[in-house]
């Protein structure tokens, strides 16, 4: 390190020269590596601290590249790609961080995703708590076993097995005599394609909506699943209200009116013989 320092200050004074004496002395140190060179080895011998000084310089000054004499222009450059690989080697080195997950907990994740289809990362990850296995959550879902199908039942034959106890509800507009828009609001069972309830509103609310499904079904007679679209009017009261009869609430996915097509029939075929409503204020 001192000898880099005594290069680095002896390049600035020679910077500071006047340049006939720096053309004077570059002149006088050619001769003597000329010099050098008639009565050096045939193969020399360099530090690592004279390699870093002579890529150090070709890194600043890129020409000298053409002044090198005691070895081949070649070689520096190869000097240069190996310091340069030794740095990003040194950079990108393992550092101490999460511990790697025995072998043996990776195959139990392994066997317990593929013996139990329906498991999560969230279950599997509480059984092996259970068991003494210290584990995060994401390291659980890393190895679990990658399923090409579906890990559960699709939609329509979630329809299939449980249409006995499963209700439907949707809103649609029905217009008025005087051009105005009211909002109709249809339940129906899915077991028997059996109508419980329909009632219209202005402004249908999501406490108007709640009332409607406790009026439609009794607390001995509510379904145990309830398909229902995204709309905004059905908002937190409606499912409070749907939690606390024990029906679990069953949304459609996003632009799929095809998972309420029961109720969507419906409506399609009301709006094919229905005439327009008188409105009374």
């Amino acid at each position: 390190m001192s000898k880099v320092l005594a290069l680095f200050s002896e390049l600035l004074a020679w910077l500071h020269g006047s340049r006939v004496s720096r053309d004077a002395e570059i002149l006088f140190l050619r001769q003597q590596l000329l010099v050098l060179r008639r009565s050096a080895p045939a193969r020399l011998r360099l530090r690592s601290t004279d390699r870093l000084i002579f890529v150090w310089l070709y890194r600043l000054f890129p020409s000298l590249l053409d002044a090198a004499v005691i070895f081949k222009p070649e070689t520096l450059v190869r000097w240069h790609r190996g310091g340069f690989g030794l740095f990003w080697r040194w950079k990108s080195r393992r550092r101490p961080g999460r511990p790697a997950v025995p072998a043996g907990v990776r195959g139990l994740v392994r066997q317990m995703s593929r013996e139990n289809p329906l498991w999560g990362a969230p279950r599997i990850h509480g059984e092996l708590l259970k068991l003494g296995i210290q584990i995060a959550q994401s390291s659980v879902a890393k190895y679990m076993e990658r399923r090409r199908g579906p890990r559960s039942q699709g939609w329509k034959t979630f329809l299939r097995n449980h249409a006995p106890h499963i209700g439907a509800i949707d809103l649609f507009v029905v217009p008025t005599i005087g051009f105005k828009l009211l909002f109709g609001l249809v339940i129906l069972r899915l077991g028997r394609r059996h109508l419980v309830w329909t009632n219209v509103a202005a402004n249908p609310t999501a406490e108007w909506i709640a009332q409607q499904i406790t009026e439609a079904f009794p607390w001995d007679q509510a379904p145990r699943y309830l398909i229902r679209d995204r709309d905004s009017s059905c908002g937190m009261v409606v499912t409070q209200r749907l939690r606390a009869m024990g029906i679990r609430d069953r949304p459609t996915a996003p632009r799929s009116p095809w998972q309420n097509g029961h109720v969507e029939r419906l409506i399609g075929s009301s709006r094919g013989t229905a005439r327009p409503v008188v409105s009374v204020h």
